[in-house]
Parts: structure tokens; C-alpha cells; sequence
């Protein structure tokens, strides 16, 4: 089942643009490399995707349904989470804090969060996704005290803890220790063996290869290639993006 496609997205700021009739497809269950030299419309794409752009033309198509504009609260409660190049916590909360504000606000239940309706089911699955996350041993800590790869952990968490069926990863080993980078990997590929649906922005080429079955490369707003990890390596459109010729 196809669960996400973009249909000839195009983007423009002022007489720039920043995205040229994009087409992509995310199959369900599909593990998606997403890749490009700086400034190639990949981080626009997400914004685009997620609502916090506005498209200048096309559609976007998640599980067959046209969300094309919708606002990105609308989005996210449908099914679409997302991380981003910074990390999106709350500092002086807790770790467990942090995942149990990433549900309720996916519920968008106000008695819920008043009278903590469920929520003994929620700290359950908090401390279910913390443990896989290696990072239960933390959940009473500050989220500003974490390292940042641990942050970066835990930002996951909470992108997964409502169990979004699309789930966009904007450079998710950036600025990360080799350590935890191997740890965020692992387990991104672990819920893939899962059946989780994923597409992740990544710069080390290494990672992605190795990572993703099949790989969109966008250039200038445009994409100038889609394949195997194989395939992209001989591609002479992606080698003369990345080294010039």
C-alpha cells in the first residue's frame, strides 16, 4: 500500500524555488533514503509534507487521502510524525514528561490531561519505548541534562509513542557521538523489521547506503535520481551534484 506521494510538489520562495515538480512514493513498510547536497529542497520537503509549508502546485497523498494544505496539527494527528534537524523537547521536564506530553497531545483529549484519564496505560508504553530506547534508566532526569545523542533519543520517542503509520527523520545522527549514532541507527531498523514506514534525511552517505533499500536524491529542487543503494553510487547525475564535473 502506498502511504505517502508527493505528485509534481513544487515550492518557490519569492522567485526562488526550492522544490520542482517532486514525485516520490513511500510504500508501506519501506525504509526510504532521502538525500542531497545542501540546499537540494530536502528539509523543504518535510515542511511541505507536514503543513508548515504551503505547496506552490502539486498534491500530497497520504494513505490515498489528499492533505494538500491541511494545517500540521491535522497531519500529525492523522498519522505523519516527524523529527527535526534541532531537537524538539521541553528542557525542564522529564524524560517521561516529555513522552507523556507527545501522547496526550497526539489525543488532543483536554479532560484527558485534566483528570489524567489513561494515564497508567500511557506511562506503560513510555517506559516500554524508553527501555527500547535504552534510555528508561533516564526517564526521572531533565531532558536538558541528557548528552545530546541521548536527546536525540528521546525526541524519537516521542515522534513514535502515538504510533504515527509515517514517520520523517530530518537528520537524525547530526551532531551525534559515534556510540549513540550506532544506537539510533539500530533502532531505527529494528522498528522497520517491525513494519514501521519511514523516510530519513542523512548527510553520511555510508549510513544511508547501507541503511535504505531505495534512495531519492533531490538537486537544485528537483529529482535527479530514485534506486537501489547500487544504483545511486553509478549514477552520473548524483555524482556530478555531490563532486561537480
Amino acid at each position: 500500500m502506498k502511504v505517502l506521494e508527493t505528485r509534481f510538489l513544487e515550492k518557490h520562495f519569492y522567485q526562488v524555488a526550492a522544490l520542482k515538480g517532486v514525485d516520490i512514493c513511500v510504500e508501506e513498510g519501506e525504509l526510504l533514503g532521502l538525500i542531497g547536497p545542501n540546499g537540494s529542497g530536502k528539509t523543504t520537503l518535510f515542511d511541505c509534507i507536514t503543513g508548515i509549508l504551503r505547496p506552490n502546485g502539486g498534491k500530497i497523498l497520504f494513505k490515498g487521502k489528499d492533505i494538500t494544505n491541511f494545517k500540521p496539527h491535522t497531519i500529525y494527528r492523522m498519522g505523519i510524525g516527524r523529527t527535526f534537524q534541532l531537537v524538539q523537547l521541553f528542557p525542564e521536564m522529564t524524560v517521561l514528561d516529555n513522552m507523556l506530553l507527545a501522547i496526550q497531545e497526539n489525543q488532543r483529549n483536554m479532560m484527558g490531561r485534566l483528570f489524567k484519564i489513561n494515564e497508567d496505560e500511557n506511562i506503560d508504553k513510555a517506559n516500554v519505548l524508553l527501555k527500547f530506547l535504552k534510555i528508561d534508566h533516564l526517564r526521572n532526569d531533565a531532558a536538558k541534562t541528557l548528552s545530546y545523542g541521548q536527546q536525540k533519543l528521546l525526541d524519537l520517542g516521542m515522534v513514535l509513542i502515538p504510533d504515527p503509520d509515517l514517520i520523517l527523520l530530518d537528520e537524525p545522527l547530526a551532531g551525534v557521538n559515534r556510540s549513540l549514532a550506532m544506537e539510533i541507527i539500530d533502532r531505527v531498523s529494528q522498528l522497520n523489521e517491525q513494519g514501521r514506514t519511514f523516510i530519513v534525511i542523512e548527510h553520511d552517505m555510508k549510513v544511508v547506503m547501507n541503511l535504505c533499500k531505495r534512495i531519492v536524491v533531490l538537486d537544485y529542487g528537483e529529482k535527479i535520481a530514485e534506486g537501489t543503494s547500487e544504483e545511486i553510487q553509478k549514477n552520473e547525475d548524483v555524482l556530478t551534484a555531490y563532486f561537480g564535473g
